[in-house]
């Protein structure tokens, strides 16, 4: 990783708080760093993106207490620099904005660090968007002024000129400043400015715990309490805030505001929580499966060795087609291996994980479970030919049974194995009692045995009762009713965008 020979420090600006808002160029510089030296405001999402083999290093700061002074974090950029490393300065927003980059970049330049600084979507300007309020209108705004509602200490004398911004007839945006609203209104009232001016205070902007405040400046400090907002948060006075009862478009997703756990297997969740996060949900990723390889794949492996013994290989998950995959390369084996072998998946994930092996699927159910691609095999002339499932070690095997009860030689393979991982009670705690869940996703039946032998096991079983229950299909559904829990959607279809599409159904119903 990185240039050695010669350091250097990218200051970065990793966006407002939606993981997506961060530049391409950002992106680019963070994942290609050595380093990562980052504060208080950067999410897990961003940090994410960088090498697995980065060190990070957390420098945050908050009122009262600082993981490093600035001078501290200067002279750890520069070590760095000087030691031939890449180093990511990842900050909130944009670095040159109230963000402190113009004095770390000075000092790099004194101590003859390279350097690059690379913009970021400032809070300023997207926290104001995602609440539906533009800082300019031809109508009604021509300036906007952006002031730091917290000055440094340190200095004598204020030198924000408030009686010029009292008087000014644009928008004032104002950041770090949730904690000063009462002094920021009162100083704006008595330099002129009406009292009925509206006023609006964002806070966790352009994030899924986005909340907002509208009032005028004699209201909003109440206003802003009343909600509950705390920093970080914005705040935006001028007349545009009226336009946002129009314009309030990120709140207004179907979904938005509602907890939802999805207790998916971690390397299945990413698509399913960015799903249910663009309708506005804010996700708690619980995964209550881990898929791992079996202890042994001598089955898998004869399996593939006599591949043309099969007339088919049905596959009931993107599981068993990545690891079949696996270890057909591991075989020294290719799709070609699979000529005249006739393939069936379960559903469209399953075929697109197919497709994109270079294979088209020869038969997927209308019904996309177990069930559905047993009734449709009903239709091929399957009596005494062999057909190979690779499935997890926890599989039903009424697939079988029925293809066996056809006529079929079935030969199911373990695959992958599924297992419950484990939890600290501390971590259950904090999902259930502190977050607040509105809603609990299953996509399998071990997902649902596997989440609730971790609530018995952790005595946290009877603060689960009354949450509402989503899951795929009706076998989940039959399995979670079984538990004690309260099955509130299960769709039509049996897909993860149709499980989506029943939860905005389900809460625009109520």
């Amino acid at each position: 990783m990185g240039n050695k020979a010669k350091g250097i420090v990218y200051l970065i600006g990793a966006g407002p708080g939606d993981p997506e808002l961060i530049t391409v160029k950002g992106k680019d510089c963070l994942e290609s760093a050595d380093v990562v030296v980052y504060d208080k405001l950067v999410g897990e999402s961003v940090l994410a993106l960088a090498h697995k083999d980065a060190e990070l290093i957390y420098v945050g700061k908050k009122r009262g207490h600082h993981t490093m002074s600035q001078g501290e974090i200067n002279e750890l950029l520069i070590k760095k620099a000087h030691g031939g490393l890449r180093v990511a300065r990842l900050k909130g927003g944009d670095p040159f904005i109230f963000g402190r980059g113009g004095e770390e970049a000075m000092e790099l330049s004194k101590a003859g660090v390279s350097f690059e600084v690379i913009p970021g979507v400032t809070s300023a300007i997207a926290v104001p968007t995602y609440a539906g309020i533009p800082l300019t209108h031809r109508d009604l705004s021509s300036i906007t002024c952006f002031i730091t509602g917290h000055e440094d200490p340190t200095k004598k004398a204020s030198n924000i000129n408030w009686d010029a911004l009292a008087l000014s007839t644009g928008t004032l945006v104002f950041l770090m400043g949730i904690g000063n609203l009462g002094r920021i209104t009162k100083r704006l009232i008595q330099g002129g400015r009406p009292s009925t001016t509206p006023a609006a205070v964002i806070g966790s902007g352009t994030t899924s715990r986005q909340v907002a405040a509208t009032g005028t400046l004699a209201t909003i400090e109440k206003e802003a309490k009343d909600v509950g907002i705390t920093p970080p948060g914005v705040i935006v006075i001028g007349d545009v805030v009226n336009l946002r009862e129009q314009l309030s478009w990120f709140e207004s997703r179907p979904l938005f505001g509602r907890r939802i756990l999805v207790t998916r297997p971690k390397e299945q969740a990413a698509d399913f929580v960015k799903l249910l996060t663009e309708l506005g949900a804010r996700c708690e990723v619980f995964p209550t499966i881990q898929i791992v390889p079996p202890e042994t794949w001598d089955g898998l492996d004869r399996a593939i060795e006599s591949l043309a013994s099969y007339e088919w290989i049905l596959f009931t998950s993107i599981n068993g087609v990545r690891y079949f995959f696996d270890r057909l390369t591991r075989a020294g084996k290719d799709a070609r291996a699979l000529g005249g072998i006739k393939i069936g998946v379960i559903g469209p994930k399953t075929q697109e994980a197919v497709r994109a092996k270079g294979i088209n699927a020869d038969l997927m159910p209308d019904t996309y479970w177990t069930e559905g691609l047993a009734g449709e095999l009903k239709e091929y002339s399957i009596g005494g030919k062999r057909i190979l499932i690779p499935r997890p070690n926890i599989a039903s095997d009424d697939l079988s049974k029925s293809l066996q009860a056809l006529g079929a030689v079935v030969d199911e393979v373990e695959s992958y194995v599924t297992r419950k991982p484990e939890y600290a009670p501390n971590n259950l705690k904090e999902i259930f009692q502190v977050k607040g869940i509105n809603l609990i996703t299953f996509t399998s039946p071990s997902t649902v045995a596997n989440f609730v032998e971790i609530c018995r096991d952790n005595d946290i079983y009877d603060q689960i009762s009354g949450i509402a229950v989503a899951c795929i299909g009706p076998v989940t559904a039959e399995r979670a009713t079984e538990e004690g829990l309260e099955v509130a959607i299960v769709p039509d279809e049996y897909t993860i965008d149709s499980l989506a599409e029943a939860i905005v159904k389900y809460y625009k119903s109520r």
